[in-house]
């Protein structure tokens, strides 16, 4: 039977060396996954290398020949069929697998067991493949951390790296667990944002109905009818189906250019000058520009708490969580704060610089770097703008509710107005 020699680390953290005996390769591997031993390099031993000396002996010298993969580096083994099904896997996979593989890890079962019973159990298609994908690389010898980087649409550098911590310190459950959490606050600030935008664009989609409902249907129709009592209309009046003339006419151009018109801006947003110019505008507008700032300063210290907690070194943390700021004005000064502080600059003082964020955030951030805790500093001020989000988002959701509603209010007063003064101008003219 081959003999593999191995170098793995147990559940401590520890590093072992030794040697196994297995069938093949990947019996040596689920050997040691079920001895709780987390596998760093698995390499078979000179018995077998000097069996497959003998046979290259044999080997015609012309004969093209395969170089063995290294048992450390990423392998893709996907299939081609396969290989359209995993590019369209997206970042919406990652939270469920992350909480499925804890669920395993933390009953007593090693990374890569873990990953190979989810591959054979979980139902959901999509993330039984990202579970069936990861499982082909480990069973190969890659780490967890590896395996995860060759599927780059589910799993940013942030997540790769701190599983990579965790598995070089052999703490990777608490770092499943912290980076869990993290993800599922980014999840419920999302469901919050939608949340709160479904009434304003509710209102709207209803008060478009309404206008519509008036300026098609009901004010032709009532322009026939003033038309045949002849007489002059009042001023109001006159506008409010000239408005509807107007509408019946031309709207149906005027629908078709404001779609071209918002497709054309879309699409010049998603270039980078008209990212970095919108964001730049959104910034000084009354109501978005300061949820922006809170936004950034909430995503930029639950970011860098979480990577710094897990062992992320500073620098690589900083560029973490400069990959993870939305607006590009924000990303772009913090950039310039990150170089500041490689060079030795202090964090808080660099921010200053920026003038991206509010004083006593940098007050906060001061009196940790000169306590040594940073990391507790950085969780007070995303739980403090974790409230502050919420209360925005509700001022947000009932001022554009109540906007809307005066909108609409005002202009079916308009109609009512215009209506019933031409009743009476006209009824005024009969009885002259």
């Amino acid at each position: 039977m081959p003999s593999f020699s191995y170098t793995a680390r147990d559940r401590s953290g520890h590093t072992h060396h030794d040697i196994v005996d297995a069938p093949s390769r990947k019996d040596a591997l689920r050997l040691l996954g079920a001895r709780g031993l987390t596998p760093v390099q698995v390499s078979e031993t000179a018995t077998r290398t000097a069996a497959a000396k003998r046979k290259s002996l044999f080997t015609k010298p012309g004969a093209a020949q395969t170089a063995p993969a290294s048992s450390s580096a990423p392998t893709s083994l996907l299939r081609p069929s396969a290989a359209p099904q995993v590019a369209s896997l997206s970042r919406r996979e990652r939270l469920p697998f992350l909480e499925s593989l804890v669920d395993l890890t933390t009953s007593g079962l090693s990374a890569g067991e873990s990953v190979r019973l989810l591959a054979a159990r979980i139902k959901e298609p999509r993330l039984r493949l990202v579970c069936t994908h990861l499982w082909e690389q480990l069973s190969e010898g890659a780490q967890l951390s590896r395996a995860m980087g060759t599927l780059p649409a589910v799993f940013d550098s942030s997540t790769i790296n701190l599983i990579q911590s965790g598995e070089a310190t052999g703490n990777l459950n608490d770092v499943l667990l912290r980076l869990i959490s993290h993800l599922q606050e980014q999840k419920e600030l999302r469901q919050k944002v939608l949340s709160a935008l479904a009434y304003p664009v509710f209102m709207m989609v209803v008060a478009g109905s309404v206008i519509i409902f008036f300026m098609v249907f009901l004010l032709p129709r009532l322009q026939t009818l003033l038309n045949s009592l002849g007489g002059e209309l009042p001023t109001s009046t006159r506008l409010l189906l000239g408005l509807s003339d107007f509408g019946l006419k031309y709207g149906l151009f005027v629908i078709i250019g404001l779609v071209f018109a918002a497709i054309a801006f879309w699409r010049w947003r998603h270039t980078e000058a008209g990212r970095l110019q919108t964001d730049a505008w959104a910034l000084k507008l009354p109501l978005i520009g300061p949820f922006f700032v809170s936004q950034t300063v909430l995503s930029f210290s639950q970011t860098l708490s979480v990577l710094l907690e897990n062992g992320i070194t500073t620098s690589e943390a900083l560029r973490m969580t400069e990959r993870q700021i939305q607006n590009r004005v924000h990303r772009a000064a913090f950039d310039e704060a990150t170089d500041r502080v490689l060079e030795g600059e202090a964090l808080s003082v660099s921010l200053t610089r920026t003038g991206c964020f509010p004083d006593l955030v940098l007050d906060q951030m001061s009196v940790g770097e000169n306590t040594g805790n940073l990391v507790p500093s950085l969780k007070k001020v995303a739980v403090s703008y974790q409230k502050a989000i919420t209360y925005q988002l509700n001022a947000f959701t009932n001022i554009i509710a109540t906007v809307v509603l005066l909108g609409v209010f005002s202009f079916v007063g308009f109609i009512a107005f215009a209506i019933v003064s031409a009743v009476f101008q006209l009824s005024s003219s009969f009885k002259m």
